[in-house]
């Protein structure tokens, strides 16, 4: 079987294991049925941008041509930095997308993915931002009206716990097994500002994921299809937006998402 075209970032359902699909082109792969399988990944030499579809030739913020970055909505600085949000007040580089994503209902989350961290998602991106970044375990926090409210909620945690995820551990499947995310919700309500309590939840279940995998490597070393334009190896796992390949080597999908390819599975 071999597909060819535009990549963007993997699908994922929360199966047991889960299942991913990666958009090339018009077709719908469905990557987690190639496990054990040899896949033979080349670059066409070509990107673009999938906002304007310009072609370029690099990405920003996975996907973008620098001016999409610099004035699409999608890559406003609290994507990353909710706290900074300020369409709550009328403020921002496209309101009615805004209305659509910033000016909805938020989550405050814990996740396992080798430690454990703290983000903030929109509501109806659960469980799909868990799967991304690969966690084990997800437990909601805090439910709020907008982004605003969820950064602001994140920042008064981050000096407790981490927002970031040590993705070369995740990929190795090094958790930190001590970690129970309902004690570290109790303790971490103390840390929050008494008018941000309203917004804490109760009677909510951690969430477990299980990815699909052979086994996962003792090491790991990140391609950049800029620099190695062909791969082929046995597909081992996935993980996150990450394929997992027997030769230590893992594919980060969602940052080459714009890069046309042609993906070959024997």
């Amino acid at each position: 079987m071999k597909f060819s075209g535009q990549i963007k970032k993997m699908i994922s359902k929360h199966l047991t294991p889960i299942s991913y699909d990666i958009p090339i082109g018009n077709d719908l792969i469905p990557v987690s049925t190639f496990l054990d399988k040899m896949i033979a990944i080349n670059f066409l030499n070509e990107i673009n941008c999938i906002e304007c579809e310009r072609e370029i030739k690099k990405t920003f913020a996975q996907g973008y041509c620098y001016p999409c970055f610099i004035n699409s909505p999608r890559t406003s600085e609290c994507i990353l930095k909710p706290e900074l949000c300020r369409a709550h007040e009328g403020e921002s580089r496209d309101m009615e997308w805004s209305k659509k994503h910033c000016l909805k209902e938020h989550f405050v989350y814990l996740s396992l993915t080798a430690g454990a961290k703290i983000g903030v998602t929109r509501a109806t991106q659960i469980p799909t931002r868990w799967i991304d970044q690969g966690a084990v375990q997800a437990l909601k926090f805090a439910k709020t009206s907008n982004r605003y409210e969820a950064g602001a909620i994140e920042v008064q945690m981050k000096n407790h716990i981490s927002d970031r995820t040590a993705w070369q551990r995740m990929l190795k499947n090094e958790i930190d097994d001590s970690i129970n995310l309902m004690k570290l919700k109790n303790e971490l309500i103390n840390v929050i500002d008494d008018e941000y309590k309203q917004f804490i939840l109760k009677n909510e279940s951690v969430v477990d994921f299980e990815y699909p995998h052979i086994n996962f490597p003792d090491k790991v070393k990140s391609l950049d299809l800029l620099k190695v334009n062909r791969i082929k190896a046995r597909l081992i796992a996935i993980k996150g937006q990450y394929l997992l390949f027997d030769d230590n080597t893992v594919l980060n999908i969602r940052k080459h998402t714009g890069f046309k390819i042609s993906l070959e599975v024997n």
